[in-house]
Formats: structure tokens, C-alpha cells, sequence
């Protein structure tokens, strides 16, 4: 028979023999999921890298259409009456923008030195309007202006035919003005004309 000490002997040496076994399989699998998990990682880090380079495109399309949807919830408006609606609301938006006056940031931070970085210095600004769309007779003549006040050869004269110029772009924009919300406030309703006043669209 054998001894306790035999038995003892027997039993360590099967359980030592048991780790070593399972030590030596787990190690593949665990290089297998290291690599994975640096793959996972890597591919991560790029489709996070391209959602924020999404996120940091500008699309002035896209920026419209959610504006005028706001805008058509906001007047309670059906589309098919946001058809009508809508083209009158944008013009008296665009000519109320005109008329305000040209100093949306474009002396501030100059033509390129925009915080958005780009040709005509982005949001802020520089050149005014949207890619795509041609400047208006005010934005033209701010332009001009501020390309002789950059200019520091520019003289006083030519300065003050330039401010010539563009007030009377912005007397005429103001006239087209008073005939665009004429004709928005022939179709609203007193609800509809509450919140164009609040939103300084008229008076």
C-alpha cells in the first residue's frame, strides 16, 4: 500500500503539472486578444477621429434646411403653406440683415482672420453671404469699403464715394425692405405677425 507521503507526493506533482498545462494554453489566447483589443483600439480611435471630422464640417445646406424647418414650426405653418410662407419670411430675413448694417465682425477681426479660418473669415468675418449664392449690392459695397479701410494708401476721397455707395445700397435694400414685409404680413396671421416682431422681422 502506498504511504501518506506517497499519496501527498503524487497529488502535487499532478496539480503542478495541471498549472503548467493551463498556463501554457492561455498564453496564445491572451496574445490573441491583446492584438484584437489593439486592433478594436485602433479602429476606434479612427472612426471617432472621423465622426469629429464630420462634426467639424460646415455644410450651409444642411444649416438651412434645419433653420427653415425651426422657422416653419415656429409659425405653426403646414408645408404646404410653408411653400408660400417661407420664401417671403427668408427675403425679409435677408434684406432686414442688409440693412442693419455691415458690422457683423468683419471690421473686428478682418477679412481672413476669422475664427472659423476661412476664405472671408467663416461665421464671423470678412466676406459676407453663403457659398453658392451671389452678393448683394449692400454686401458688395461693404466689401469694397473695407478693402480701402485695409488699404492704408486709400485716400479720403476715395474712401467717402465708397460710404457713398453703400448707403445708398442699403437706402434702396431698406425700400425693397418695406415691400417684402408688406407682402409677409398679407398672408400671416396675428399669431404669425406676434412672432415676427419678436423676432425684430417687423415692426
Amino acid at each position: 500500500m502506498f504511504t501518506r507521503k506517497t499519496i501527498l507526493c503524487v497529488l502535487v506533482v499532478s496539480i503542478v503539472g495541471l498549472l503548467f498545462v493551463s498556463q501554457t494554453l492561455s498564453q496564445p489566447q491572451q496574445g490573441q486578444r491583446g492584438q484584437r483589443g489593439q486592433r478594436g483600439g485602433a479602429q476606434g480611435a479612427q472612426g471617432t477621429q472621423g465622426q469629429r471630422g464630420q462634426r467639424g464640417q460646415f455644410d450651409p445646406e444642411r444649416m438651412r434646411q434645419m433653420m427653415s424647418q425651426r422657422m416653419q414650426e415656429m409659425f405653426g405653418a403646414t408645408d404646404a403653406e410653408w411653400k408660400i410662407l417661407g420664401p417671403r419670411v427668408t427675403k425679409v430675413q435677408e434684406l432686414s440683415r442688409q440693412v442693419q448694417g455691415g458690422f457683423r465682425g468683419g471690421m473686428m477681426f478682418g477679412r481672413r482672420g476669422g475664427p472659423q479660418g476661412g476664405p472671408g473669415g467663416g461665421r464671423f468675418g470678412g466676406r459676407p453671404g453663403t457659398p453658392g449664392r451671389e452678393q448683394s449690392e449692400v454686401e458688395k459695397a461693404t466689401e469694397g469699403l473695407r478693402t480701402l479701410l485695409e488699404n492704408t494708401s486709400a485716400t479720403p476721397e476715395q474712401i467717402k464715394n465708397q460710404l457713398t455707395v453703400l448707403r445708398g445700397a442699403k437706402e434702396k435694400a431698406k425700400q425693397q425692405l418695406a415691400v417684402a414685409q408688406k407682402e409677409l404680413r398679407q398672408i400671416i396671421t396675428v399669431r404669425q405677425e406676434a412672432q415676427c416682431v419678436m423676432m425684430g422681422m417687423l415692426d
